[in-house]
């Protein structure tokens, strides 16, 4: 009788712990949804599997092909149309007011957008939402550390952080050799950085990336006691007399002759020693890892006997 109770006690321990165990092992036929908060603050449920894709701003098409995923993308913006990796039987769609019912249609895996898409309306995308489409939000960064956490944030949501710590990685490497050589400037040359030409001057102050590049190669910004992107005035910068201009300006055919030729900017120091460069647009103007270019570019214009062979 004693050695029936003891089998039995056996028994029933052996049960006990098989039903632990399996009570512990993950539920394939219904697995937890893996969640993340994107950049905006808001968290999302990531899919299990991210087959197809919906982004609306270049910087993030540029993040999304470099982690190796260019092959789902199913829709991209205007701007996006030709970047390397994208398809051309992608559909295209506007930037800041992208066709609803045209992404309902395609119902993507995921919907990347930033903050240009979201302007002048509340919870656009809640069709997509309601159909199970992940959407996430990953707003401009206006600093290159923001810039190194919206790419580590998309490689989490695509599954590729590895993919994502060597893009970093690579970025910082260049950032940090670019700014050793910017901290031996002994004399720091006044810059003007030009995002759109005359009549409509615009560049920008503090809290922008590019300020902050301009930083790291030693220079300054002449519109540093300025904050943001703003618009200036011609007589503001002839004033402020910057010892060189830097232009990204891409529609014009010839945008440092136009600088160069200006009336009254004779008189402008680097007009006059003809010290006014162009600056790749696409780098200097997407938050994303290829602001190195732009960086070592600005950094070779301002100090070429710093950077020579």
């Amino acid at each position: 009788m004693k050695t029936h109770a003891k089998l039995l006690c056996l028994l029933l321990a052996v049960a006990l712990a098989l039903s632990a165990a399996a009570c512990g092992k993950k539920d394939a036929s219904d697995p937890s949804p893996r969640t993340l908060t994107d950049p905006s603050g808001v968290e999302i449920t990531v899919p299990e599997s991210i087959d197809t894709l919906a982004v609306l701003a270049p910087s993030l098409v540029e993040m999304v092909t470099a982690l190796g995923h260019g092959d789902g993308i199913v829709a991209c913006d205007t701007t996006s149309v030709g970047l390397e990796g994208v398809k051309d039987d992608a559909v295209v769609l506007d930037l800041s007011n992208p066709d609803m019912e045209s992404l309902v249609a395609l119902r993507p895996d995921v919907l990347l957008v930033t903050n240009m898409s979201l302007y002048d309306q509340e919870d656009p995308y809640r069709p997509l939402i309601d159909l199970g489409v992940c959407v996430a939000c990953v707003p401009n960064a206006e600093s290159i550390s923001g810039i190194e956490g919206d790419i580590t944030f998309v490689a989490s949501l695509l599954g590729e952080e590895e993919k994502g710590r060597e893009l970093v990685d690579g970025m910082r490497a260049e950032v940090d050799r670019i700014a050793a050589i910017g901290k031996t400037v002994t004399e720091r040359k006044s810059v003007y950085f030009e995002i759109s030409a005359a009549p409509y001057l615009y560049s920008f102050g503090q809290g922008v990336f590019l300020h902050e590049m301009l930083e790291l190669i030693g220079a300054d910004n002449i519109l540093a006691g300025e904050t943001g992107w703003l618009g200036v005035t011609e007589e503001a910068v002839v004033a402020a007399d910057p010892d060189v201009i830097l232009t990204n300006v891409n529609y014009l055919d010839d945008p440092v002759g136009e600088i160069l030729s200006r009336p009254g900017w004779d008189a402008v120091t680097a007009v006059r020693e003809g010290a006014v460069y162009a600056v790749d647009n696409m780098s200097s103007s997407l938050p994303n890892q290829n602001i190195v270019k732009a960086l070592r570019e600005m950094a070779e214009a301002v100090y070429p006997e710093l950077y020579r062979e």
